[in-house]
């Protein structure tokens, strides 16, 4: 049985894991990133937590195939840099050659969403499809590609930005300075704002006594609540919402027709409430004939450990296809 170290580099936290070939966790660990610090301390640890959990899984580095690291970001898979990252401090950062220098095997970098996506084709809720896409609705909408079990992101490591799509033109303002936006509107943040302009406009409605209980502040859950307790207005809130995802996912399976679109994130847990009627209108709207395949809506089952199990998967494929690391 082989085995890879997969590491989920994040803001907060680098966890890591090794796991086999198989997609399955062997050891797993994590440490708090020391955004305080250099960004080869952050390279370093990365390194030292592949060896410890190595270790913790009763092998040797010469046991290891390879290493794979998720980030956010852009990076460049061929040099083993991760190009940019605007939520930690990096830019050129040497991945490959830092970790190497701790944990001398082949080491591959690639963008968070992507492994995550990965992970679900692998192990996940599109285990044996060659064709999916994965979507998390999250503070923002992230998205990966896999296209023939590989992942898939253009020529430069950057494309499959699903969340800036845009599905409404000339509509609310986005961080990437378009307007309109899939993330806009379909993501947690999204959702809050239309609650919270909602329960403003309209004073009498459960959604301000579900925002005062929660401390004041509307979170991705309280339309969803509010709807199903009887209310209206929030019912209208969550209407919209699903009326603004379907027409972002009919997007993704125009792009990609995927064989299972897997979405996860907070939001994913209000289950067949948000998914049901997703499905039917998003499938309706898309580009598929009588009788062509259609494809299937799921929630996402790798929840966290998708990070560190699509980044060794990411690893194997890398290795297998041969390039270097």
């Amino acid at each position: 049985m082989k085995h890879y170290v997969g590491i989920d580099l994040g803001g907060t936290n680098i966890k890591a894991g090794v796991i086999n070939e198989a997609g399955e966790i062997i050891s797993r660990a994590s440490i708090k990133t020391r955004t305080s610090g250099g960004q080869m301390d952050i390279v370093l640890d990365m390194g030292r937590l592949a060896s410890q959990v190595t270790e913790e899984a009763g092998l040797k580095q010469s046991d290891i195939c390879a290493i794979g690291v998720g980030s956010p970001g852009t990076p460049d898979n061929i040099t083993g840099t991760l190009i940019y990252a605007n939520n930690l401090p990096f830019l050129h950062v040497p991945i490959r050659s830092g970790i190497r220098q701790i944990f001398d095997k082949p080491v591959y970098v690639d963008n968070d969403a992507n492994v995550a996506a990965l992970a679900e084709s692998v192990a996940g809720a599109a285990q044996g499809t060659s064709h999916s896409v994965t979507i998390t609705l999250g503070t923002g909408v992230g998205g990966g590609v896999v296209i023939n079990r590989r992942i898939y992101s253009g020529f430069n490591n950057a494309g499959c930005e699903i969340g800036h799509i845009v599905i409404k033109s000339g509509g609310e303002s986005c961080t990437c300075g378009r307007c309109g936006c899939f993330e806009v509107y379909a993501s947690a943040t999204g959702l809050i704002r239309e609650t919270e302009k909602a329960a403003l406009s309209h004073p009498d409605s459960l959604l301000n006594i579900l925002i005062k209980q929660n401390e004041g502040k509307a979170d991705g859950q309280t339309a969803f609540i509010g709807m199903r307790q009887g209310d209206p207005v929030a019912a209208d809130v969550v209407a919209f919402y699903i009326e603004m995802l379907a027409e972002g996912l009919a997007n993704v399976i125009n792009g990609y027709m995927p064989e299972v679109i897997a979405i996860g994130g907070g939001i994913s847990n209000e289950g067949d409430a948000l998914l049901e009627p997703v499905r039917e209108k998003a499938i309706a709207r898309s580009y598929l004939g009588e009788g062509v395949a259609k494809p299937r809506i799921v929630l996402a089952r790798m929840g966290n450990q998708a990070g560190i199990v699509g980044a060794a998967m990411m690893a194997a494929n890398c290795l297998e296809d041969g390039l270097p690391g």
